[in-house]
């Protein structure tokens, strides 16, 4: 599970035999999340309340180029 980011104790990652399209996950504590990236989107949510998702937004929307260059990266010279 390569992690692109861990910011205010929220972890940004994917899993090694992820599928398009671009997404990523948030995981802190018992809590986790998945994000599409174009465009940014919530597409499943576990624990996390509305303060938190938003903030979980944020940072994505402030990390949008990292996490794509991470994903592409990655899969590209898997």
């Amino acid at each position: 599970m390569p992690t692109v980011l861990i910011f205010q104790g929220f972890r940004f990652f994917f899993y090694s035999n992820e599928h398009i399209p671009i997404h990523i996950h948030v995981e802190k504590n018992s809590k986790t999340a998945k994000y599409n990236i174009l465009p940014i989107i919530l597409v499943k949510n576990r624990g996390f309340d509305s303060k938190e998702l938003k903030t979980i937004r944020l940072i994505i929307e402030e990390n949008e180029a990292l996490i794509k260059t991470s994903w592409n990266e990655y899969f590209n010279h898997k």
